[in-house]
């Protein structure tokens, strides 16, 4: 019984920490490749509360749904596969963590939290950093809740202005 619930925690975890991984990839490749058309409005400025990026919520949600209903046997009969049902779980507490910071600290969609210091403060950071680029060529910090030093972004930043990889506000 301890056994089975260690076995599942640790899946729960796993699905947790790859969904950042695969954030990172969707972000850095789809977001700001061919799917630029559904995050643009998330790099401008606009008046409505809803942006045609928060499709990729819809999108991270889906994804959760479709592996609960492969871990159910009332969905999936004998043909369930039990542990879909903990990635499920993993990521939809991925999910949760990304609306809380990402949309809740960083862009204040749901509360005003302004992080004085600490790791939330570098979070909001690196993620300014993020939107420092205009356009969808070049940036840094494509993760969502893992951060890296905000001096190396900066750093990456004017190379890839120098480089002309990307147009830098000067903001920064």
């Amino acid at each position: 019984m301890v056994t089975q619930i260690l076995v599942r925690a640790a899946i729960v975890l796993a699905a947790t920490l790859a969904m950042e991984l695969i954030a990172w990839g969707s972000h850095k490749y789809i977001m700001h490749g061919f799917g630029w058309g559904w995050h643009r409005d998330h790099h401008e400025r606009h008046d409505g509360f809803f942006e045609k990026n928060d499709l990729y919520a819809v999108a991270g949600a889906a994804l959760s749904i479709s592996c609960f209903m492969i871990g159910s046997p009332l969905v999936a009969g004998t043909a369930a596969w039990w542990p879909a049902t903990w990635i499920g779980l993993g990521v939809m507490a991925y999910g949760v963590i990304y609306t809380l910071i990402h949309d809740g600290i960083v862009h204040q969609r749901w509360f005003r939290y302004v992080p004085r210091g600490g790791y939330p403060m570098r979070l909001v950071q690196a993620h300014k950093l993020h939107h420092a680029t205009e356009g969808k060529e070049g940036g840094v910090s494509f993760g969502f809740v893992f951060a890296r030093d905000p001096k190396v972004l900066k750093r990456e930043l004017k190379a890839q202005r120098e480089a002309g990889v990307a147009r830098v506000r000067d903001a920064i």
